[in-house]
């Protein structure tokens, strides 16, 4: 398991408030997603692009992840347990092209999101599967949430389903509608 920390002190990022719960909040209803015709694809600027098959994504090996979560709306959890396939796993069967330095993650009903590929590209990162032990949620983003624990939750796409990986940042849904680029807490 990995254990995600910052080095520095403090857990909880100025403003933010802690909770026990796990808050539910996204743009529009929750999708009806069947997993018989559910793909994940990794496409632009790598050398193999690629789509699984929800089946396929199980059958990939999976990792476990200890970390915070931080949403924008001020509201924090500490010490979740996440499970699922490793973000570089993808990226490496793809082999990202040099010049891709950023993602476009696609999710269900058209949302985006951007992330620079340096923020992508890292160990702690997962196409999450489980939380707490158990599937994910639909609500929190079953069949497949990405997870990137660094950065405030919108960046953590639920209901993923790809990565396109480009040389230009490209804003996502809530970049396009004035939220930070980055998304750092």
């Amino acid at each position: 398991m990995t254990t995600v920390r910052d080095a520095s002190p403090p857990r909880l990022p100025p403003g933010q408030v802690l909770t026990k719960k796990w808050p539910v909040l996204h743009y529009g209803n929750v999708p009806q997603v069947d997993t018989r015709s559910w793909t994940f694809q990794v496409a632009g600027l790598v050398e193999r692009p690629f789509t699984l098959t929800y089946d396929e994504l199980l059958a990939l090996p999976r990792k476990t992840v200890n970390c915070d979560m931080h949403c924008v709306t001020r509201w924090s959890r500490l010490d979740n347990t996440f499970e699922g396939v490793a973000v570089q796993l993808l990226l490496e069967r793809g082999g990202v092209k040099p010049e891709a330095q950023y993602c476009l993650v696609s999710a269900e009903q058209g949302f985006t999101t951007n992330l620079p590929l340096g923020d992508l590209d890292r160990p702690d990162n997962l196409i999450a599967l489980k939380w707490g032990g158990e599937w994910l949620m639909p609500e929190h983003g079953w069949p497949a949430r990405l997870l990137v624990p660094h950065l405030y939750l919108w960046k953590s796409a639920k209901w993923v389903r790809g990565f396109t990986l480009l040389d230009a940042d490209v804003p996502g849904f809530w970049e396009q509608n004035g939220y930070h680029m980055r998304g750092d807490p």
